[in-house]
C-alpha cells in the first residue's frame, strides 16, 4: 500500500462521519459539567487530558494495538480474548454499551465494504458482541496501516469527539475548541507510541472520577448525550 493510499485510510477511519455514532457519547463530560465541575476552557481541558493520558493511554490504546497484532496473524480467538478483557474494564452500563453499539456499527459497515478482505468480514461475522476497538483494529489490520499511525488516528478522532462534545456542553466557542485541540493533539504521537511497548500485564484503567461520571449520567435528568 503506498503512503498516500495508508493516509487515505487513516482519515477515513478517523472521520467523525465514520457512521459508528461516536457524536452521541460525552464518555461523562456532560455530567461533569452538570456537576460543576468543568464550566469553562481551562477545565474541559484538564478533564479530557486526564482521560486520555489514563485510561486511554493505558487501556484503550494498548487493547488497540494488541488486537490489531492478533487480527493480522489472523488470530481470531486472541481478538475474542482480548475483547473480552476489553469489555471487562467498562465500569458502567452506559461505557460498556457505548463501546458495544459503535462496535456493532463499525463491524456491520465493515462487513459490507468488499475493500475489507473476506476472511476478516467473516470474521466479524462471527461475533455475538464486539468492542470498538476490535472491530477498528479490524479495519486498520486490513488495511495494513502501521499500528502507531492507527493508534494516532483512533486517538486523534476520540479527542474530537470529546472537544466537540465540551464546545456544546460547557459551552464553548469554536475558537475556544479548536485552542483545545491544539494543546491536546500534541501529546498524541508520544501517547500512541508508548502504546505499542505496553505488555498486558501491566494495562489499567484506574480511573475513578471517569466511573463515577458515567454512573452518575445514567440518571442525570436531562441529557444530550448517551454517556
Amino acid at each position: 500500500m503506498s503512503t498516500l493510499t495508508a493516509l487515505t485510510r487513516l482519515l477515513h477511519l478517523a472521520s467523525p462521519a465514520l457512521p459508528v455514532g461516536a457524536f452521541s457519547y460525552s464518555q461523562g463530560l456532560e455530567w461533569a459539567v452538570e456537576c460543576g465541575r468543568v464550566k469553562n476552557e481551562a477545565e474541559a481541558g484538564e478533564w479530557i487530558a486526564a482521560l486520555m493520558t489514563s485510561s486511554l493511554a493505558h487501556c484503550e490504546l494498548p487493547a488497540l494495538v494488541a488486537m490489531m497484532r492478533a487480527w493480522r496473524a489472523g488470530e481470531v480467538g486472541e481478538v475474542a480474548r482480548l475483547d473480552a478483557e476489553f469489555f471487562a474494564t467498562r465500569e458502567s452500563m452506559e461505557l460498556r454499551a457505548e463501546t458495544a453499539q459503535m462496535g456493532y456499527s463499525c463491524a456491520r459497515l465493515l462487513r459490507e465494504l468488499q475493500e475489507i478482505p473476506a476472511f476478516t468480514r467473516q470474521a466479524l461475522a462471527g461475533f455475538e458482541e464486539l468492542s470498538f476497538p476490535a472491530a477498528w483494529s479490524a479495519a486498520a489490520s486490513a488495511w495494513a496501516l502501521p499500528p502507531a499511525d492507527a493508534a494516532t488516528a483512533y486517538l486523534w478522532a476520540w479527542l474530537e469527539n470529546q472537544v466537540m462534545a465540551a464546545v456544546k456542553l460547557v459551552p464553548l466557542g469554536q475558537s475556544a475548541g479548536q485552542r483545545l485541540l491544539c494543546a491536546l493533539s500534541g501529546r498524541i504521537p508520544a501517547i500512541a507510541e508508548a502504546a505499542l511497548a505496553i505488555p498486558e500485564d501491566q494495562w489499567h484503567n484506574f480511573n475513578p472520577g471517569l466511573a463515577w461520571a458515567s454512573a452518575a449520567h445514567e440518571t442525570q435528568y436531562t441529557r444530550l448525550f448517551r454517556s
